[in-house]
């Protein structure tokens, strides 16, 4: 299956780039986060199918923590931490959950302010994947609605690695990411969402 062939070249990467419009990567998702996000995706699947794939991904989780893990980087926009998805404890606990994973010696979490304006990536999300033989060319992995795409050509990665960079300028460092994390874990425990600056629009 598709899914599988990503799964794949995951495992085999030594360094993997990942940027999120819309949510969380999924190997920084809590499993109720991660449910609630699958049950959203594929409405028709029935719960033991929801069920397997998120015990996929928390399987896939434990890449990070192994001898040889991959040198992992996200950069999120901020408004994936104020999207409501499932339940404020749901929220809190995947904001807690950033945080330790972001204490991490080879994880490295930055969030891209509402205040840094337009963002140079029109998809919602791409991966870039690097890998340990000097054979192997880099790999840019998007995921779509109908379809996965798997970018080999050089330009074609040279243009997301580009557009990547760009985007950790834009990023808040990985300290100052984690007091944004923080602000907004507390603004959950209040039961709503506390904006900075005047956020995203509504269309």
């Amino acid at each position: 299956m598709p899914y599988s062939t990503y799964v794949g070249l995951e495992a085999e990467a030594k360094s993997i780039r990942d940027y999120g419009l819309g949510i969380i990567p999924g190997l920084l998702q809590t499993a109720d986060y991660a449910r609630a996000i699958v049950r959203a995706a594929v409405p028709k699947w029935v719960p033991e199918v929801i069920e397997q794939r998120v015990q996929g991904r928390m399987v896939r989780q434990q890449l990070l923590y192994s001898d040889d893990a991959p040198r992992f980087e996200a950069v999120v926009d901020e408004s994936v931490l104020h999207r409501m998805v499932d339940s404020p404890p749901v929220m809190r606990a995947q904001l807690k959950r950033l945080l330790e994973l972001s204490e991490l010696p080879n994880v490295t979490i930055r969030v891209i302010p509402y205040e840094a304006g337009a963002l140079p990536a029109g998809n919602n999300k791409f991966i870039i994947l690097e890998f340990m033989q000097p054979a192997v060319p880099d790999i840019v992995f998007i995921e779509g609605l109908t379809g996965d795409l798997y970018l080999e050509d050089p330009r074609d990665v040279e243009i997301y690695n580009l557009t990547y960079r760009t985007l950790v300028q834009l990023a808040a460092s990985p300290d100052e990411t984690r007091e944004i994390i923080g602000t907004t874990i507390r603004s959950h425990r209040r039961g709503r969402t506390a904006r900075r600056g005047h956020g995203p629009g509504s269309n």
